[in-house]
């Protein structure tokens, strides 16, 4: 038995109440100082490793970790420096701990030094992480974000299957000194193979246990993608499932119960790479008025925020992983990350030679969350489907944290933010999708004539925003077939209902509108209709401010826009646009940018927001609906290229492939990972679950143990009390000499004063908004047309219109295709640009091309008169080649028609709006007479029309018979008679009488 004195003499347990799943954790805190006794260093020193000699075990062979795909867990070499070929101001990998052999007699060096304990002054939070292991222990080291300060954590591997038994160690350390106790753990399992590396982490997600023993969810590699006050918020690249077992017993079960290995296999279906998010010092799970607020109330009472609000956390998606870590760790937050999942993007836009940063956070709800038609409105807790809050922070880069100067903690009047809502109609509905429908029909599971659901959805709604509540709602009203216009009666009674208990100035404001419809009708203005609403609901619901209220103005945002459609993905995204682009004008307006609360569409800054939300719509639709957005802005607006109709039909497509093969694994995924689903002994397997409709909902047999909400006093009254800014207050108390540092540690991690930094890798360099999303049009004259810094507010047409020349409208739409041989001559312009290392290697010179052009090629062949081109001479066949390759890209990304073909479109596309919606008994042979087989005839012999000289064949009578045949509705449709049998239409039927059909069905009894 391997016997390790380093921490702790013995692995001494402390028993913990066991939870109703049956699971045991075992915590242990200890320290050199306690185990080892009162002595000096040198005296600790030596009895480590006396113990250390003296220890032996028997090597064992240690149980591999289990890697998801997507994972990596390479240790990156090195003391933590920056790599010279990594994107980011670090590298994607956490570096491991620097571990050098020591002789003895630099063990006896640190005489009189003295630890420092967790929660002093100084001591800062981990930021990277090395996992060791040997046979029977692993040893987690964390380090600060400067690498001087270190902790460690042991974690038992001997502990029994379903045990977890951790040891936590609160010394801080310093780098000789951990590497001190790394090296007396070595020397003592030598016997055994000594101390490992198993991977270095940015930090535990959580432990989790499906049939046997526990597994520790690492992250492994990260990627910088956003900074808030100092703070880096990161996505996660890459995780690893690390087994905590060794143990013969524990692999023998895993030997004979394969459910083990499906359960992690289910796991590894949910792609932790792709949109979660984390920071080490930032709480992304909460808006930042929330996080404001909440510190400066902590600080008028002489108290520090803990990580409150992480527990039962509505965003945390990692919560279910976090449980036991709570319970078996004392400070589980130093260790462990809490996660987001949804979207975070960020960009830096110079206006007015002001730089100003545009963040936009989307969080989905943990709760009822799973894929599109498996989870549909609300569950009986009212928790709706699809549930994303989407945060608009906006904030100038003057100072880089939230203080103002003094320091005034917490009143930086340079932040503002924006919060609204999506999520399903929060009623009992559902869709089966078992079928090939791509559209199922709509049913309603439960009438509810108190509306249980949407009251506890609304009551949440005022708990977490305020009052009041702006419901936009833009399902259908109008359809054929009723599917979405059932959820519409029913929702707008339910507001009604739910409106009647509210005072009068808390009351939910509802509009209903029917978005699809006009955005089909030629003399609606749809994004016109919805500016309208923009304003209207940013005026009620107000927006944050950071401020101290005395030398600057705060504000806080009373009340939340709900937005919904049917699936809250395509029409709810455009909607969402419309309001942060209503509310970014008010923000700019607050910071003192612009006198205008009001931006106006083409200006550089609305076409940054719009991309933006363009992809902050793409990661929801691919999370709930598995493919990326079918209508965009551009549909709304409009102005979308015949292009984009292949693309929104590529993506229909997608949509519906996902959903009737994929969303079910996706599905089990979700509840494994967030805890809808634990493993019993003697329950069904989630495989083998027919639905997990129980799984998602209240127990029913707890009903009657419940007490019964009120049905007319059905929120709670202290919801609805306006929030307001805490006054700015001084530290008190213990906290009054205290440094910043203390209360916000930004300094080094945002600079990082001992590392050398280099402008192409500082993230505040990466996300100017013209490296990001670079102007869509480019002038004639270089290819490119820049941003102008003083003009992100005033729309490219007009800065055309006063006094500056407007380009030919050849060039203004369409990228200009030089011709080769004036590659040359461009490239002299290109020099003087500043792009991506692409756009610079495209514009690189080709010397083997001739210097001198007649004429640049242009998409407009009529206005340029040496299209087409002249044929070269000299033989040159590869230029020819070329030549004509330059002219097939030119002509497939800008393709033009004729104006007879653009009419046969416009009619086409035009004549959906003209068919009635509803089926009308009129008789179809007046519109015959009127004109419509006659049109029928025209286009037929249009078509069969064949070159000059060899003549035209007209439509026949039998053909004009045939097609107002098919415009006659005889007055019971569905019945077949004698006369119809040798109709065409029948041909399939008559097959089907002769048993041909291969789907010919076994005939009934009558």
């Amino acid at each position: 038995m391997e016997e390790d004195s380093t921490i702790s003499e013995k692995p001494c347990r402390v028993r913990t109440p066991v939870e109703p799943s049956g699971h045991r954790f075992h915590s242990r805190k200890a320290s050199v100082q306690e185990i080892e006794g009162e002595g000096t260093i040198n005296e600790r020193d030596d009895a480590r490793q006396a113990k250390a000699a003296a220890s032996a075990s028997l090597a064992t062979p240690s149980l591999p970790s289990i890697q998801t795909p997507h994972t990596s867990s390479a240790p990156t070499q090195g003391p933590g420096l920056l790599e010279s070929n990594s994107e980011d101001e670090e590298p994607a990998t956490a570096t491991c701990f620097e571990r050098s052999t020591s002789p003895a007699s630099v063990l006896q060096r640190n005489k009189g030094a003295e630890y420092q304990k967790v929660g002093e002054e100084g001591v800062c939070k981990m930021h990277r992480f090395s996992l060791y292991e040997t046979v029977s222990w692993f040893y987690l080291v964390g380090g600060d974000v400067l690498d001087q300060k270190f902790r460690i954590l042991k974690i038992d591997r001997t502990a029994d299957s379903g045990d977890l038994s951790v040891v936590e160690d609160e010394i801080v350390y310093t780098r000789k000194e951990m590497n001190q106790l790394l090296n007396a753990v070595d020397e003592g399992n030598k016997v055994s193979g000594g101390l490992k590396m198993k991977c270095s982490t940015w930090g535990i997600l959580g432990f989790i246990r499906f049939t046997g023993a526990y597994y520790m969810l690492v992250v492994t590699k990260r990627s910088q993608v956003a900074v808030i006050g100092g703070h880096y918020v990161y996505q996660i690249d890459g995780t690893e499932l690390v087994p905590l077992t060794t143990s013969a017993s524990s692999r023998a079960k895993a030997e004979r119960m394969p459910e083990e290995a499906r359960f992690v296999s289910t796991l590894s279906n949910l792609d932790l790479s792709r949109s979660f998010y984390f920071s080490h010092t930032y709480d992304i799970t909460r808006s930042l008025q929330l996080n404001i607020t909440q510190e400066r109330e902590a600080l008028g009472k002489g108290l520090l925020r803990k990580s409150q609000g992480y527990r039962d956390g509505m965003f945390v998606w990692n919560q279910h992983l976090l449980g036991p870590a709570s319970i078996a760790l004392q400070h589980t937050y130093d260790w462990c990350i809490p996660i987001i999942h949804g979207f975070v993007d960020q960009t830096n836009i110079s206006i007015h030679a002001r730089t100003v940063s545009i963040t936009v956070i989307a969080r989905r709800s943990r709760f009822f969350a799973g894929a599109r038609y498996l989870k549909r409105g609300a569950n009986d807790l009212g928790y709706v489907a699809n549930d994303v809050e989407t945060e608009q922070i906006v904030s100038e880069a003057l100072t880089t944290s939230f203080h103002a100067p003094g320091p005034r903690l917490y009143a930086n009047p340079n932040f503002t933010s924006y919060v609204q809502h999506r999520g399903s109609i929060p009623l009992h509905w559902t869709q089966d999708n078992s079928g090939v429908t791509p559209k199922p029909d709509i049913e309603l599971n439960l009438v509810d004539p108190f509306f249980s659901a949407a009251a506890l959805h609304f009551d949440n709604l005022f708990e977490r925003y305020g009052a009041p509540v702006y419901v936009l709602n833009l399902i259908k009203a109008r359809e054929r077939i009723p599917r979405e216009s059932i959820l519409l009666k029913e929702y707008t009674n339910a507001i009604t209902y739910l409106n009647q208990s509210l005072p009068e100035d808390k009351k939910i404001l509802y509009k209903a509108w029917d978005m699809s419809r006009a955005s089909k009708s030629r003399d609606q203005d749809v994004i016109g209709t919805l500016e309208t609403s923009a304003k209207d609901i940013v005026t009620r619901t107000g927006f944050f401010r950071n401020g101290d209220g005395v030398y600057w103005k705060s504000s806080t945002q009373n009340g939340i826009a709900r937005t919904n459609c049917i699936d809250c993905l395509d029409r709810t995204n455009a909607a969402q646009f419309i309001i942060g682009k209503c509310a970014l004008g008010r923000q700019l307006q607050a910071l003192g940018i612009t006198t205008n609360e009001t931006v106006e569409f083409d200006t550089d800054v609305v076409t940054v927001l719009s991309h933006m939300y363009h992809a902050h719509g793409d990661m929801i639709a691919i999370q709930y609906g598995g493919s990326h957005l079918v209508n965009t802005m551009a549909t709304y607006r409009k102005i979308n290229q015949w292009s984009s109709h292949s693309r929104d039909m590529v993506e229909s497509f997608k949509r519906y492939y996902n959903n009737s093969f994929l969303d079910r694994q996706r599905q089990e995924a979700y509840n494994l990972f967030l805890g809808n689903y634990t493993f019993v002994q003697g329950q069904p397997m989630l495989w083998d679950l027919a639905t997990d409709y129980y799984l998602h909902h209240a127990d029913p047999r707890a009903y009657s143990q419940r007490k019964r909400r009120n049905y007319i006093e059905w929120f709670d009254p202290r919801h609805l009390e306006e929030r307001k800014m805490p006054q700015e207050v001084h530290p008190t108390g213990a906290l009054a000499n205290k440094s910043l540092s203390f209360f916000d540690d930004y300094w080094l991690e945002y600079y990082r004063p001992t590392n050398i930094s280099a402008f192409p890798k500082i993230l505040s360099y990466k996300v100017n908004s013209l490296r990001k999303y670079p102007p869509p049009k480019e002038s004639p004259d270089n290819g490119v047309e820049s941003i102008d810094p003083q003009s992100d507010l005033r729309s490219r047409n007009d800065q055309r219109d006063n006094g500056q020349p407007k380009p030919d409208s050849s060039h203004a739409d369409s990228p200009t295709t030089a011709d080769p041989n004036n590659v040359t001559k461009n490239s002299s312009h290109s020099e003087k640009q500043s792009g991506t290392a692409l756009s610079d290697w495209l514009r690189q010179p080709n010397p083997h091309l001739p210097p001198d052009p007649p004429h640049p090629l242009t998409h407009d062949n009529t206005s340029n008169p040496s299209y087409p081109p002249k044929p070269l001479k000299d033989g040159k066949s590869a230029l020819a080649t070329q030549w004509t390759l330059h002219q097939f890209v030119s002509n497939s990304l800008n393709p033009t028609v004729i104006e007879s073909e653009a009419d046969e479109y416009l009619r086409y596309i035009n004549h959906p709006s003209n068919l009635p919606l509803v089926v009308s008994t009129t008789d179809h042979e007046d519109s015959a007479q009127h004109g419509l087989h006659e049109e029928f005839a025209e286009y037929v012999r249009r078509g069969m029309s064949v070159d000059a000289g060899m003549g035209e064949r007209g439509l026949g009578a039998t053909e004009e018979d045939d097609f107002e045949g098919f415009l006659r509705v005889a007055e019971d449709p569905l019945t077949v008679r004698e006369g119809d049998g040798g109709k065409k239409r029948y041909k399939a039927y008559r097959q089907w009488l002769r048993g041909r059909s291969l789907f010919k069905q076994q005939r009934g009894d009558a």
